[in-house]
């Protein structure tokens, strides 16, 4: 069985919006003391920073079991998996989700995997949707083996 693991690290873009802590610390306390709000901005914004990267999940694939995050589930109790990229993994996480399913989803990652569960897993979600950079190769290692992987890319 190929092993997968990815730890869904959060976009720069997070990082910089998060500094945005640093001049609304300092002007709420500069009144009182400039050194008092840059200490505070520091502390503040390496807070940001901590909990961001403190927070990032991983995907792994190993041992046989799926592990999204904190959830795990034994690749006996799973179907075939599918990537989306693009338009259909919008429509994956929007208007074709299903309010029963399992997520493990971030807004800074664009593909998702679609794993559906089997009736032996006796789980009430029907299936569970995982964010990822790399659809395809996680697909595959769900699926067990690297042979091209159904994908629903869309390509325009």
């Amino acid at each position: 069985m190929p092993d997968y693991r990815e730890r869904l690290w959060p976009a720069p873009w997070l990082f910089i919006s998060t500094a945005l802590v640093i001049p609304a610390s300092i002007l709420v306390l500069a009144p009182i003391s400039v050194t008092a709000g840059i200490i505070t901005a520091i502390v503040l914004y390496g807070g940001c920073v901590a909990g961001l990267i403190l927070s990032a999940p991983t995907v792994t694939v190993a041992d046989g079991r799926l592990s999204a995050g904190k959830a795990s589930i034994p690749l006996s109790l799973v179907g075939d998996a599918t990537s989306y990229s693009g338009q259909a993994a919008w429509r994956e996480r929007g208007p074709n989700l299903d309010a029963r399913a399992w997520l493990m989803i971030r807004g800074y990652v664009d593909d998702v995997v679609k794993v559906p569960l089997l009736p032996a897993a006796e789980d009430p979600a029907p299936y569970w949707i995982v964010s990822t950079r790399h659809g395809r190769e996680l697909a595959a290692a769900i699926n067990g083996s690297q042979r091209p992987v159904e994908s629903n890319d869309d390509v325009s």
